[in-house]
């Protein structure tokens, strides 16, 4: 996936439980989440991608399913796994995408979310399961860049009515003391 995005001038970041993988506790997943450094405009380019790795669009207009939730849910019919492709331009994404920790598998380098923008994404996530990744992330990095983590959190709380991601985040540190 990583080669096909890179010949296609894709960046992307690999997030959610397959970075949990890397980065914390091992737990069963069965969908690869990623984030891509592209607006929707980028739709084509990615749907030729999806094509050459045999990932079946899961909608029946993926032009109309994309400008209306900025993702693009695809299934490898073989193995059953689903990869959802995020179209996202913010800068925030841009910086972590710049940031991704790049990985060599099979003989390609794939680039993940670094342990702090996987814990930013885990917290909008905000479900138990991502909850419980976060706790798992930080035991396994003690080196997190705790105050990046708070600055983006706080940033995005404020834009968002209603979220409280620095309290989770908060309370979560506090469980792990």
């Amino acid at each position: 996936m990583g080669r096909e995005l890179g010949k296609s001038g894709i960046p992307y970041m690999i997030i959610g439980g397959q970075a949990v993988l890397l980065h914390g506790e091992p737990r069963l997943t069965r969908d690869i989440d990623i984030t891509l450094g592209a607006a929707p405009e980028r739709l084509p380019d990615l749907l030729a991608v999806t094509h050459r790795l045999s990932l079946k669009p899961l909608v029946e207009d993926p032009k109309d399913f994309v400008e209306r939730t900025m993702v693009l849910p695809t299934l490898e019919e073989g193995t059953g796994i689903r990869v959802d492709f995020i179209f996202s331009i913010t800068p925030y994404e841009q910086q972590a995408i710049e940031r991704g920790r790049k990985v060599i598998l099979e003989r390609t380098e794939v680039n993940f979310a670094s342990v702090e923008d996987l814990v930013i994404h885990k917290i909008f996530s905000g479900r138990p399961v991502d909850l419980e990744d976060v706790k798992s992330v930080i035991r396994k990095n003690p080196n997190i860049d705790i105050d990046y983590v708070r600055k983006w959190l706080y940033e995005f709380q404020e834009s968002v009515e209603g979220e409280a991601y620095s309290e989770t985040f908060e309370c979560l540190l506090r469980e792990l003391e």
